[in-house]
C-alpha cells in the first residue's frame, strides 16, 4: 500500500515541477538565469532512469520519466531560442 503511494510521487511531482519552469518561461517570455544545457541534462538523465528502472510500461514510468525528459527538451530548446534572441538584440 505505501510503496504504491510513493511511487505515484515521482510521477506526480517531476512532470509537475518541469512544468511550472516550462510555465514560467512561455509566460514571462525571458530565460534570462536557465540553464539550456542543464535542462537538457537532466532530460538526458530522465531518459537514462526510464531505461534503468526497466518498468517500460508503468505509467508511473512514464510519467516520471518520459514525461518529464520531454518537458525538460523543451525548456532546454526555449531557453535557448530565448536566450539566443535576447542576445542578437541587446548587439544591436
Amino acid at each position: 500500500m505505501l510503496i504504491d503511494i510513493v511511487g505515484w510521487l515521482p510521477a506526480i511531482i517531476l512532470p509537475t515541477a518541469a512544468s511550472i519552469q516550462l510555465y514560467k518561461i512561455i509566460k514571462n517570455k525571458k530565460a534570462q538565469g536557465v540553464s539550456a544545457l542543464a535542462w537538457a541534462l537532466f532530460a538526458v538523465a530522465n531518459l537514462g532512469a526510464y531505461f534503468f528502472a526497466e518498468k517500460y510500461f508503468a505509467i508511473q514510468a512514464i510519467l516520471a520519466f518520459l514525461l518529464t525528459a520531454i518537458i525538460n527538451f523543451a525548456i532546454a530548446i526555449l531557453t535557448k531560442a530565448l536566450n539566443t534572441k535576447n542576445s542578437k538584440l541587446k548587439n544591436k
